[in-house]
């Protein structure tokens, strides 16, 4: 879905890239790793126009932002003089890394030129992302998403977990992500009891084992969680086992939860054919950018399917409010840090910003305090 509003032709000057990384405001500690300092990387696509679209990847690793920055430093080499059209960039650049693939860091690069794009544009119609792509907002008034904090609640003693659990209740969030997958049940079932005394019954609970479990011990667990009013459960087993997780989906009451693994839409196209989850949540970098997003909400609608974010809140806002089956956002704070003005929380829902694009603007001095 696009709206009515037009930009005008922009043409692309020049791509730039600068590696931060900035310190969590908790530790993340998940069955596979554990993260105190998220590793990002700011792009700017400057136009002839004057005009500069931004975006940010997250490198996972500090060594692999060097990787990322040199390749798409070949992409800006690529496209520097071409039209901001996102379809025709992706096409153009997907077609030069054929033999490569558009997988890893070469659709992780890719990704961060088109959410920069499409930002570009949004600036250059003078209406905000969400806008631009389609959403109605109702007399007016600002757009509101529901929101879940999934900043900590990592692998921890049940007594660190409490009292993370119920400070991220702070500004209203009525949801909260905990991670799972320590070695035994028992330990997954303290933790939950844990989190759930603090924050109460009326809070949703999503968990996430991060591809942790065989499909065998994730119908053991998960049938334990059954009994403890979860809202989802969050990739159990490795996400492209799609025929694992389908019969997980089918013999669970709890819904599972994929997706932030989607290599472009076809993945996500062969999942839900496979019903091998009952919500979907796309990555904006692994997804195929905005544009990635986009077919990937009109798959979500066609089957009918609610579908969230993961990571990348302050453009996932924007996509959500343009999404028919439109469900959670994922909340993070890592770009608090470095940003003029950090996305908006008020009870429990991010307020999606008016101004024109998805609302980055860059804070230079913050910027320099955490570059690589």
């Amino acid at each position: 879905m696009i709206s009515d509003v037009t930009a005008p032709l922009l043409t692309i000057r020049a791509v730039r890239s600068i590696g931060v990384e900035v310190p969590m405001t908790y530790a993340l500690g998940t069955s596979q790793a554990r993260i105190t300092r998220a590793p990002l990387l700011l792009i700017d696509l400057e136009t002839e126009e004057g005009i500069t679209g931004r975006a940010y990847l997250f490198c996972y690793l500090r060594a692999a932002a060097p990787a990322m920055a040199a390749m798409l430093d070949e992409i800006g080499r690529m496209v520097t003089g071409d039209p901001v059209v996102p379809a025709q960039l992706w096409g153009k650049l997907a077609q030069r890394f054929m033999l490569i693939g558009v997988q890893g860091v070469v659709r992780m690069a890719m990704a961060g030129l088109d959410i920069a794009a499409w930002d570009a544009l949004a600036i250059a119609a003078g209406v905000p992302l969400a806008t631009f792509l389609g959403a109605k907002s109702v007399d007016a008034k600002p757009q509101l998403i529901p929101a879940y904090n999934s900043c900590g609640l990592g692998l921890m003693t049940t007594a660190e977990v409490a009292d993370e659990a119920e400070k991220l209740l702070a500004r209203g969030f009525r949801a909260v992500k905990l991670r799972l997958g320590y070695p035994t049940l028992k330990e997954d079932l303290a933790a939950v009891h844990a989190v759930r005394q603090r924050i109460g019954d009326d809070v949703a609970l999503m968990v996430d084992y991060n591809q942790a479990l065989s499909v065998t011990d994730a119908l053991e667990r998960g049938r334990a969680l059954e009994q403890e009013n979860i809202y989802w459960i969050e990739e159990p087993i490795r996400h492209d086992d799609y025929a694992g997780c389908a019969s997980l989906a089918q013999a669970l009451t709890t819904p599972i939860q994929i997706g932030e693994n989607f290599s472009l839409p076809v993945a996500m196209e062969t999942a839900l054919k496979a019903g091998a989850a009952d919500y979907v949540m796309p990555d904006l970098e692994r997804i195929g950018g905005v544009t990635g997003w986009r077919h990937a909400a009109a798959l979500a609608h066609e089957h009918r399917i609610k579908m969230s974010s993961h990571l990348f809140p302050e453009v996932s806002a924007h996509l959500l409010a343009a999404t028919p089956t439109g469900h959670f956002l994922e909340y993070m704070d890592w770009a608090d840090a470095l940003v003029q003005e950090p996305l908006r929380i008020v009870d429990g829902h991010a307020i999606v910003p008016d101004r024109p694009g998805n609302g980055l603007v860059w804070d230079l001095a913050k910027v320099a305090r955490f570059r690589m």
